[in-house]
């Protein structure tokens, strides 16, 4: 009886030191909304509209509230998700037509450089740049230039578009080369500008033309 007893206590004692070294499998890691970082957007912008336009008396219109190339720019950044910024000269140009066609011609005529209200801070980030101006004297408005020249293009592609009462693009495109020798300037888009204030639907058509044919 007595060896019963004991083997039966051997027993017992066996039994409790296996569940005591049995291996317990570790509860999933819960993680909460805090721990979790959000996931970052990779869709940053990489087209930029640049854009100088002018308001106040327009030949052939009137006075106008928002420019004729300022009308095409945000056309063009609807359409293709770009961001935006406009070229604004220190000194603005007169609205009285005239006076600012002479400032315009004292200008080109020497080679100004009309300085910036204010730079872009984050050209880097962008690789295609539409530019947009209105064609001044058969010629980029000087202010354009200064702002090409503060700037590096250096591997960007830059698109130019314009607004003009009869000269089409005239020598503009050859004067962004110039400016921007490390840059792929692409041919650009000429409107009328008057067509900008009075059809519009027009011109969206030749954006949206021009837009498909681009390869950007």
């Amino acid at each position: 009886m007595k060896k019963i007893f004991l083997l039966l206590l051997m027993i017992l004692m066996v039994s409790g030191c296996g569940s005591e070294t049995q291996e317990k499998t570790p509860a999933p890691e819960k993680k909460s909304a805090e721990q979790t970082p959000a996931p970052t957007s990779s869709a940053d912008k990489k087209i930029l509209v640049v854009y100088f336009s002018r308001t106040g008396e327009e030949y052939a219109v009137g006075n106008i509230t928002k420019g004729n190339t300022e009308i095409v720019a945000e056309y063009i950044a609807q359409k293709t998700g770009a961001d935006t910024f406009e070229i604004k000269p220190a000194q603005p140009y007169p609205d009285a037509y005239e006076p600012c066609t002479e400032i315009a011609k004292q200008e080109l005529e020497s080679n100004a450089r009309p300085a910036l209200e204010k730079n872009i801070d984050s050209l880097a980030q962008y690789d295609t740049i539409f530019l947009g101006f209105p064609i001044w004297w058969s010629a980029l408005p000087r202010v354009v230039v200064t702002f090409l020249e503060a700037n590096d293009f250096s591997g960007k592609t830059i698109i130019p578009f314009c607004t003009h009462g009869g000269s089409g693009l005239a020598n503009s495109e050859r004067e962004i080369k110039d400016a921007c020798p490390n840059a792929k300037v692409l041919d650009g888009l000429a409107v009328v500008g008057k067509s900008a204030q009075e059809n519009f639907p027009a011109v969206q058509k030749d954006v949206d033309a021009w837009l498909k044919g681009i390869d950007k």
